[in-house]
């Protein structure tokens, strides 16, 4: 008996061992919360180090206000500022030569700033020239607030928590450390390259946003 107990015992323990070391996701619901691509933390983890001994300039830092001036709105994809190459050109070819990495820019005195998705290489099917000379129709688009910088504690004293989504902003350090940073959201810690290990998401999950309905102006005509 106690034989026959122990093969098996061996035998359930064996195929335990054997089984994939995760376990998988059934099925998903409305309570479920899933971080996506955890791996893009890590993309830039080999400028961590460079990023804490860099010196800063403050004489071309970006200020936050200046970081939204160039989005249409909170969340919105960056503007291009800045001529552009080619109407045709494609990111590997023009604009990930200086956003990929960085680097000062003496043509325009700044720093470029770096993609958080170097991998999207057709970079102006979401980042669209600026054009002040153009004329815009109204829009009943409701206003959307940026976050406030150091309001965001889950308690006193807690780790800031991350106030966007996290979609296509993965790669935390592409925004928050090197000289392009913006200098009220510049991380202080670049080396601890694990930045969501302490960092946690705080904004609405993608189901709980309701479409947008756009109202129609001239019903009451």
């Amino acid at each position: 008996m106690l034989f026959i107990a122990f093969i098996t015992i061996w035998n359930f323990s064996y195929e335990k061992g054997m089984e994939e070391g995760y376990v998988p996701v059934l099925e998903e619901s409305p309570n479920n919360s899933y971080i996506p691509a955890e791996r893009g933390v890590f993309e830039r983890s080999e400028f961590a180090l460079e990023y804490s001994s860099m010196p800063v300039d403050k004489n071309h830092e970006r200020s936050l206000d200046s970081y939204y001036d160039n989005r249409a709105y909170h969340g919105a994809p960056p503007s291009i500022p800045h001529p552009i190459k080619e109407e045709k050109s494609l990111g590997g070819n023009t604009c990930l030569q200086c956003h990929q990495n960085g680097g000062f820019v003496e043509r325009l005195n700044a720093y470029a700033p770096v993609s958080p998705h170097p991998e999207m290489v057709n970079c102006r099917q979401c980042h669209v020239a600026q054009n002040s000379n153009t004329l815009f129709k109204p829009a009943n688009l409701a206003q959307v607030h940026a976050p406030k910088v150091g309001v965001n504690n889950a308690m006193i004293g807690t780790p800031p928590m991350i106030p966007h989504q996290i979609q296509m902003r993965e790669n935390c350090l592409a925004c928050h450390a090197g000289p392009a940073a913006p200098k009220e959201i510049r991380v202080t810690h670049p080396e601890r390259v694990n930045c969501r290990q302490c960092h946690l998401p705080t904004d609405r999950i993608v189901s709980e946003i309701t479409p947008f309905t756009r109202t129609n102006s001239h019903k009451n005509e």
